[in-house]
């Protein structure tokens, strides 16, 4: 305790936010942090808020013991929970005008906090309701307590469980009405600033709205939502208080959205009120948009939006009998047509939701319904998409504007299929032809016809000829981001392209054309002709000198890398349709188009010269070279030796030196594994001179930089040759080689959690030597070391990593099944079941443990569904007798009481979820109890 006392934390408080030595600054920060995380934290924290000296001191104070409640409840003892509650409702008590917000904000979420992990706090609302409504001052502390303490009942920190959870709501259903009681008496007090008080009690209301503590037949007729419609009815409304009224509604929406579909009498009288009252904002919104007020046309959005959202289900009813909702959407469509692309962006969520729901249902009738409406919203999405009219040059990417043409590029071709694709295309057609049409209006409308041209039939003959020989006579004095976006076009028609051959020569000589040219038009021609090539594969191999020389004036063209690199593959796949004679010659040129300039780096340049992305970068020709050798699949009978054979071998020493000269450089590593993993996966077995060399250099370089991009190329070689009986006992070698750096690397500090990618190679590799030999695995002294490993390792909460863990254990206990489970298609080891009975029931225990207390304290319930089958298949090795003493001992290690002193899981729960998982024969039923167990403690 001597280090720690009043004094010398205002000391350090002081020395953090008025000293100004950053040395001294960061010194004291870090004192202080370590000073929260102590036990003596609460009392100084405490004292810290009564002495009141300065505002820095009660802030640190005031966040200090919110971060203790929220993360370190379990150190007070319980007989001290209410001495806390009401040191911290004296607190909130003595908070005045003069308190800043900030600590009135976490002093409430400290109090708000508390009385959801306090279990014998009963009735925590009208307690502060009865302590503090009858001060003036103390109000706004408690409305700001009553708005986040719903907000906090789902907080990742507290881990309330579901048990408490439910009992929390109750406890707030059975207060809500004292709670509307209250926030109306606020409405009527003459003894607190209006506005204030409108701006707090709006956002504490919709805080309860959201949580649905009211009944919707109770949340119209209220003087909240009265003043929520009001305040947006009146134009002189300040901005805040207008944001808050909108919350308000849309929170209030909410609520009917998520109503089932037995509505109580009464409630659809409510909801058609709820409807009209939102519908009236429609002359408040045109005010809006008249006098420029962006942002509370942007709040008349959001609200319309939600209202759609909240009787989605109403408007997709009968089409013979459309629902009053659909009004609904011509309000949405009104904000679309704004002059602001960022207010139509808020609409499209919804666009998404009605394409998709249209998608499913594939009811003709009811889509005819929404046609109209998808008319005009493209019409609209045409008008934003234009570009200024003064505006020279392309749209720079990474802009707003170059963003917001991306997403409605994807939405367009999610909602297409509405008014038909075909009709869209037409339809900008029209307007490329009104005379004297501006550019801008000409390339919004090749823009929308680019997103739509993959979908049209290849045989239309009637519009398509005739944009395709416009574009391909534009004149070069058309404006530059009109030929960009028509040369994109030309790609997207690939397929139409395909079926009308006599089209392609003067296409590609546009294409070859636009690609020289220096003014930004390349990479569209580049693109565009990587399409042509995917789609014109057969018409194009009479094309394969020009494809090679544009392959060897890459560096001339003004293209960035990835651009080429997709040209690239564009080429290879031509280069997989030529007879045999031609092919090989031809691939070893355009990959030594590639490999010529690597070496030479590797030779020259040091290691510290290289620059990201850049010539001199050897990743920069390693991922061309991938490119061609992964593209280049021709159909070569096994006996027949692979075009790419020849090639890899004689690059591989080039590949060799790389891997030695830049063997720091996890990047440069990762693009030369990659290009050896295609080179594998082409020829397969062909490759087996490679296995030995390959397999020294790379266990030399894991031992020293821990890479795990050899791991992974270690799986592909076991995936390629462990079928063969002679490599085997190689492969093994090269396992137990990269097993001790392996433990290593993840037995340090954090070595889990700071190298994932390392646990999911190694994993995925282990994973790969079940697949392929079992046995000679199960039979080596390699597998319990490797088991125990994934034992630790299955609690750790990365995705790719804790799949490739439980896909581990799962390939592990495959092999242990009983013979009457496997089908006969399978390939069954016999003498593989004893070894994986007796491990598993050597370690099914801690297993078991294990994967239990992982999917409660660490992982996230997306992954829950792999730990679920890993218990699945050890059920089915060790039988319901030993895996019931397994999960019992797992379970009773669980705390059955909180640090609030509440119940996590009764005992009837988990008597429940024991028997489920007997019970259980398939492992969705298993991944499901999981889920809903788990739920009990987070």
């Amino acid at each position: 305790m001597d280090t720690y006392s009043v004094d010398v934390v205002y000391q350090a408080i002081n020395a953090l936010f008025q000293g100004n030595n950053p040395k001294e600054q960061e010194k004291a920060n870090k004192w202080l942090q370590d000073f929260q995380k102590s036990i003596y934290s609460w009392t100084i924290a405490d004292e810290l808020l009564h002495q009141k000296r300065d505002l820095h001191a009660n802030y640190f104070a005031a966040q200090t013991m919110r971060n203790k409640i929220q993360n370190s409840f379990s150190e007070l003892p319980p007989h001290t929970h209410e001495s806390l509650r009401d040191s911290l409702i004296t607190h909130i008590g003595q908070i005045d005008e003069q308190t800043d917000n900030v600590i009135v904000t976490q002093l409430s979420l400290a109090v708000a906090d508390l009385a959801l992990l306090m279990a014998t706090w009963q009735e925590p609302i009208n307690d502060l309701l009865v302590t503090l409504s009858p001060h003036p001052a103390a109000v706004w502390p408690l409305l700001e307590v009553l708005k986040v303490l719903p907000e906090e009942i789902d907080s990742r920190y507290l881990r309330l469980g579901a048990n408490r959870r439910e009992e929390v709501h109750k406890q707030l259903d059975a207060s809500a009405e004292c709670v509307l009681k209250f926030l109306c008496m606020c409405l009527q007090r003459d003894d607190l600033n209006q506005q204030r008080v409108w701006n707090a009690t709006l956002r504490t209301y919709s805080a309860w709205l959201v949580i649905h503590a009211f009944p919707v037949a109770h949340i119209y007729n209220n003087a909240l939502t009265q003043l929520a419609f009001r305040l947006l009815t009146l134009p002189d409304t300040s901005g805040k208080l207008h944001d808050n009224a909108s919350e308000c509604v849309c929170a209030l929406l909410s609520c009917m959205n998520t109503r089932q579909d037995n509505i109580i009498e009464g409630e659809s009288s409510v909801e058609a009120q709820i409807f009209g009252a939102v519908c009236s904002l429609e002359t408040p919104y045109h005010l809006s948009v008249a006098h420029e007020d962006t942002d509370k046309t942007i709040n008349y959005c959001r609200i319309f939006t939600s209202l759609c959202d909240a009787f989605f289900f109403e408007i997709l009813g009968d089409p013979q009998k459309p629902h009053y909702g659909l009004k609904g959407v011509d309000l949405v469509l009104l904000c679309v047509g704004h002059f602001d692309y960022e207010v139509a962006e808020i609409t499209f969520h919804l666009w998404y939701k009605l394409s998709e729901d249209l998608f499913q249902r594939n009811d003709d009738q009811l889509t005819a319904l929404f046609r109209p409406h998808i008319e005009r919203l493209i019409s609209a999405l045409y008008r934003h998409s234009q570009m200024e009219s003064d505006h020279d040059g392309l749209i720079e990417e990474n802009n707003n504007f170059y963003d917001f043409r991306r997403k409605v590029s994807d939405l367009i071709k999610d909602v297409a299929f509405i008014v038909g694709s075909g009709a869209c295309f037409k339809q900008m057609f029209l307007i490329l032809q009104t005379p004297e049409t501006t550019w801008e209006s000409t390339e919004a409308a090749l823009f929308i016809m680019q997103n739509v041209a993959k979908n049209i039939l290849p045989d239309e003959n009637e519009v398509i000829p005739k944009v395709v020989e416009a574009i391909l006579n534009m004149s070069e004095q058309t404006h530059i981001a009109v030929r960009y976006t028509a040369i994109l076009l030309i790609g997207e028609l690939c397929d139409w392209i395909e079926n009308h051959p006599e089209s392609l020569e003067a296409v590609l000589n546009f294409l070859l054309y636009a690609l020289q040219q220096k003014n930004g038009l390349a990479p569209a021609a580049a693109m565009a002709l990587t399409s042509i090539c995917s789609a014109c594969r057969k018409k194009m191999v009479c094309h394969i000198n020009g494809l090679v020389e544009i392959a060897r004036s890459l560096e001339s063209f003004q293209i960035n890398n990835d651009v080429a690199i997709g040209l690239l593959k564009g080429i290879s796949l031509i280069l997989t349709r030529l007879p045999r004679d031609q092919l090989q010659p031809a691939l070893r040129e355009i990959v030594g188009f590639q490999l010529q300039p690597l070496a030479l780096l590797v030779e020259g340049s040091s290691e510290a010269s290289v620059h990201k992305g850049e010539r001199n970068d050897p990743a920069y020709w390693i991922d061309r070279a991938c490119a061609v050798i992964r593209h280049t699949n021709p159909d070569i009978p096994d006996a027949v030796e692979h075009p790419t054979v020849a090639i890899l071998t004689d690059a591989w020493q080039l590949i060799s030196r790389v891997m030695d000269k830049f063997q720091t450089d996890l990047r440069i590593m990762e693009r030369t594994c990659r290009l050896i993993r295609y080179g594998i996966r082409m020829v397969r077995k062909q490759a087996v001179l490679l296995v030995e060399p390959l397999i020294k250099q790379m266990v030399v370089l894991y031992a020293v930089q821990h890479h795990s991009c050899f791991l992974y190329v270690g799986s592909i070689l076991v995936d390629e040759f462990a079928k063969t009986h002679e490599c085997i006992a190689g492969l093994l070698e090269m396992l137990q080689a990269f097993i001790e750096p392996t433990f290593g690397l993840l037995q340090m500090e954090n070595g889990l959690r700071n190298n994932p990618d390392t646990v999911d190679d190694f994993f995925r590799l282990a994973s790969r030597y079940l697949d392929c030999c079992p046995r000679q695995l199960l039979q080596s002294n390699l597998i319990t070391p490797i088991f125990q490993c994934a034992l630790i390792a299955c609690s750790l909460d990365h995705r790719e990593a804790n799949s490739s863990v439980m896909k581990f254990f799962i390939n592990i206990l495959v092999w242990g099944r009983p013979l009457d489970q496997w089908q006969q298609s399978q390939h069954r080891h016999d003498d593989c079941r004893p070894l994986v009975v007796e491990l598993a029931n050597q370690h099914g225990s801690a297993l078991v443990m294990n994967l239990i207390q992982a999917s409660v304290f660490q992982l996230h319930s997306y992954m829950l569904a792999d730990v679920g089958e890993v218990l699945y298949e050890l059920k089915q090795v060790v039988g319901n007798e030993r895996m019931r003493p397994f999960l019992e001992h797992s379970l009773d290690a669980l705390p059955k009481k909180n640090s609030g002193g509440y119940v996590t899981a009764t005992q009837q729960q988990l008597d429940e979820f024991r028997c489920t998982v007997l019970r259980a024969d398939s492992t969705k039923a298993i991944s499901q109890a999981l889920k809903t167990f788990t739920r009990l403690f987070r």
